[in-house]
């Protein structure tokens, strides 16, 4: 796969990926999720870019970016209250949000799919 795709595909995944930390990291402001997730971005991200298709991998990271931000006032709030010691039993993640989240993924995926054929 990696002979298939131009160099503009691996560039967009580079800067997908700083993007998508940074925004991470302003939404989660905890020392260490801003060292630790780009690195587990960047591990899974690369085995799928190479196993299966950069395309699928910055389209469907572009969709988790898009589809986080409404909820990146709830993450910021979480993220503040675990940093205090403050537990909960449950985190209410509205279902709007997710239901947004998880067609913005979708629809990133199904546009790889469609640049692919």
């Amino acid at each position: 796969m990696m002979g298939t795709t131009d160099t503009g595909w691996w560039s967009a995944a580079v800067v997908t990926t700083a993007l998508h930390c940074s925004a991470m990291a302003a939404w989660i402001p905890v020392r260490r999720f801003r060292i630790v997730y780009p690195f587990a971005i960047v591990g899974c991200g690369a085995f799928v870019a190479v196993a299966v298709d950069v395309r699928l991998y910055v389209l469907s990271l572009v969709g988790l970016t898009i589809g986080l931000w409404p909820t990146r006032g709830l993450l910021t709030l979480w993220s503040h209250e675990i940093a205090r010691g403050v537990t909960r039993e449950r985190y209410d993640w509205p279902r709007s949000h997710l239901a947004f989240c998880v067609l913005c993924v979708t629809g990133g995926a199904i546009a790889a799919s469609a640049l692919a054929r």
